[in-house]
């Protein structure tokens, strides 16, 4: 769902004839222009899109006679569409305004050229139809790495991002992260409004991390590139010591790589995160440290076969 309010909001829109609907069912972030329809071609006709009048459409209009664009205009809407933008500040005939009041859709004005304001209004109907969810963990920007921290509370999540902070990295969101997927493979990260920049810690209280570090120190948003879980140390638990195979965790759909640290005292977890993001980078370069020492040890025992079979050893 679509909240009308806020989509003229967004993109400036005037409103030229209001409607008392306040959200459309909207699934895609697609537009239509209704040149064949205007013409009488609506075997295709994508009415569940915002339909969007441009300089082709409404010079049309302006060579109808009254009466055939009465006969048009009816036609048009008669179907259930959610809204019409009206771009580059052209003012719709009387009668376009009073069929659309008639069946309750509303009508913007802006003046954007036609082709601009497809395009901002889809990024924004990409943004709010977005699949989303709310996590709660910390968010970190870490050598240009969207780091995603989480583990139970107390473990240690918001002094790991505050020491991240002081070496020069910067924060998205602590506590509760809300997460969209804007893309197939692409899922980004932002704090609630109300609680953005702030950060709780145990024994001091809530601080402001932009006004205490600098707006250098805060980001709005950041994509996110890994998932780093922090667990209080298990003794007897087999932690991964090589790094050979890679591991993965799903967030709305979107494959992630994935580590579990352990916690204990005397571990310094903002240097090993710092370490993870750089290894992260390596890895989307092509180069890992794992698959290049394992390479080397396998060639090492190669040597070694051949000079004992060498000696008939």
């Amino acid at each position: 769902m679509v909240d009308a309010d806020k989509f003229a909001k967004e993109l400036n829109l005037s409103v030229l004839s209001p409607s008392t609907v306040k959200q459309w069912d909207i699934e895609s972030a697609e537009f239509n222009r209704p040149g064949l329809e205007l013409v009488g071609f609506y075997e295709h006709f994508a009415f569940n899109r915002p339909q969007v009048f441009g300089n082709v459409e409404m010079t049309y209009l302006s060579s109808l006679t009254a009466q055939e664009r009465e006969q048009r205009l009816r036609k048009f809407f008669s179907y259930p569409i959610p809204c019409v933008i009206v771009c580059r500040g052209y003012v719709p005939p009387a009668d376009f305004l009073q069929y659309a009041s008639e069946r309750n859709v509303v009508v913007y004005s802006t003046r954007e050229p036609t082709t601009k304001f497809i395009v901002e209004a889809i990024l924004y109907l990409n943004k709010a139809l977005a699949p989303q969810t709310t996590m709660h963990a910390v968010l970190v920007d870490v050598y240009g790495v969207g780091v995603l921290i989480t583990g139970e509370s107390g473990v240690g999540k918001s002094e790991s991002a505050l020491e991240l902070v002081k070496r020069g990295h910067q924060l998205v969101a602590d506590d509760v992260v809300d997460i969209k997927r804007v893309a197939d493979n692409r899922i980004i990260g932002e704090s609630p409004a109300t609680v953005r920049h702030f950060m709780e810690l145990r024994g001091i209280g809530i601080i402001d991390v932009r006004q205490m570090f600098g707006v250098g120190s805060v980001l709005l948003n950041k994509a996110i590139d890994m998932q780093i879980h922090l667990e209080n140390w298990v003794e007897k638990k087999e932690y991964d010591r090589l790094g050979l195979e890679e591991e993965y965790t799903e967030i709305l759909g979107v494959k992630v790589p994935h580590l579990v640290i352990p916690v204990r005292p005397g571990r310094n977890l903002s240097i090993i995160i710092e370490v993870a993001a750089r290894n992260l980078s390596l890895k989307k370069m092509g180069y890992s440290a794992a698959h290049e020492l394992d390479k080397r040890l396998n060639e090492m025992m190669l040597r070694n076969q051949k000079e004992r079979g060498k000696k008939g050893i």
